[in-house]
């Protein structure tokens, strides 16, 4: 008989810490100060140095504060 395999699940993005400032256009230094602060996602640890952000969490991020600037901007 013949089976049908599953389809793969996509792969999440996964981002190092310039990819995230690159995206969003903050410096490397505010988005660890943000983290701190929890205005902005926190990382996920690979190891003890290496910390990567889900794309999605940073594009969900970003549509939430286009958002509340849209809302706030309303003539």
């Amino acid at each position: 008989m013949n089976q049908v395999s599953p389809s793969p699940q996509p792969v999440e993005q996964l981002l190092r810490i310039h990819g995230v400032s690159a995206v969003t256009t903050l410096s490397k230094s505010c988005i660890n100060l943000w983290v701190a602060q929890g205005k902005f996602p926190r990382p996920l640890a690979l190891s003890s140095t290496v910390k990567v952000w889900r794309a999605s969490d940073i594009q969900s991020w970003l549509e939430e504060k286009v958002g509340e600037t849209e809302v706030n901007h309303v003539c």
